[in-house]
């Protein structure tokens, strides 16, 4: 058969392509529906491509520096390492939003390679986090629990249950979620949340999880989004008593041990204990400025793999190798 060129025809190639590329029809039922054979719809998904009327193009992606991957794995005793490496803008949010997306997709390559079936995924509220689930296509069938209240914030509308929620849809696994905020108002407000039942239901199944992926925040203004939404003395206080940052809302010292206070007594979220006892955990992170709180998780053993990019690694890197917590 010669190439088509009536209007007709060409309205028949992008009917096909359409419902083939865009809506997920197999070649079956676009055959069906339009009756034709199956062989005959392969030849004009071909045509269509050959004509121009359908053009594939791979996304560009930012480059992982294999090297510098393979050199934080050994200098930190991690699992797994990503280094993204993405150009400069000009303008810092842009980058910042650049940024978050390309490490999104970055460690969305390596979930699916690490999560199998029979796994566990847990997921707290985190902007990173949030990026991964948009990039993912495809999970094997797993359970995906909630480790995190909400926190608002005008740059992300998902919430922890958009985002388990969605994780589930994806994995067709089970979803255990639950609403409520990240921080409390008081420390009873956050023991009467914690027992509700969706709460207590979706904790128990904290024990479970197998993998999780958390982000990082370094306990300096405008590193840590809890940080930046409590009053001055309550950040002073925590700061006094060793924090250096915070997974999830739990916070850890230089040691990577918990440290309590009033606040962490009003989150909710999962504790530093039950993060240590998860078998993977894989931390997203950027800025150098948290190369500290980086190093206190992963000595603490709290996390297991990194996505990160090259102004952090090169930062760790610089400083003494990592003797990991067993």
């Amino acid at each position: 058969m010669g190439p088509v060129d009536s209007a007709d025809d060409r309205r028949l190639l992008a009917t096909v392509a359409r419902r083939y590329y865009l809506q997920d029809a197999s070649k079956v039922q676009i055959a069906q529906e339009l009756g034709l054979s199956r062989f005959k719809v392969a030849r004009l998904l071909t045509e269509a491509r050959d004509r121009g009327v359908v053009r594939i193009e791979i996304a560009p992606q930012a480059a992982v520096d294999t090297a510098l991957s393979e050199q934080l794995i050994e200098h930190l005793g991690l699992r797994h390492a990503a280094v993204v490496d993405v150009p400069l803008f000009s303008d810092d949010a842009q980058a910042a939003v650049h940024l978050r997306e390309e490490i999104g997709r970055t460690a969305a390559v390596l979930l699916h390679q690490v999560l199998g079936e029979g796994d566990v995924l847990g997921l707290p509220w985190s902007r990173t986090v949030s990026a991964m689930v948009t990039a993912l296509e495809t999970l094997p069938r797993v359970p995906v629990v909630q480790l995190s209240g909400a926190l608002t914030v005008t740059d992300v509308a998902a919430t922890p249950v958009d985002v388990v929620r969605e994780a589930a849809r994806l994995s067709g696994g089970p979803a255990h979620h639950f609403y409520a905020p990240l921080v409390a108002a008081d420390i009873e407000s956050a023991r009467m949340m914690q027992r509700q039942p969706s709460v207590a239901g979706t904790f128990a199944h904290i024990d479970d999880v197998t993998v999780a992926v958390v982000g990082i925040g370094a306990w300096l203004p405008g590193e840590s989004t809890i940080i930046d939404l409590v009053d001055a003395p309550t950040a002073a206080a925590l700061t006094a008593a060793g924090t250096v940052g915070e997974i999830s809302g739990a916070f850890i010292d230089a040691e990577g041990n918990a440290v309590d206070s009033e606040l962490a007594q009003r989150l909710i979220t999962v504790s530093v204990d039950q993060l240590r006892a998860v078998p993977h955990v894989i931390g997203l992170v950027t800025g150098p400025s948290r190369a500290g709180v980086v190093r206190a998780a992963v000595g603490g053993g709290l996390v297991d793999s990194l996505v990160t990019d090259s102004e952090l690694a090169t930062a760790l890197l610089a400083t003494e190798p990592v003797i990991t917590r067993s």
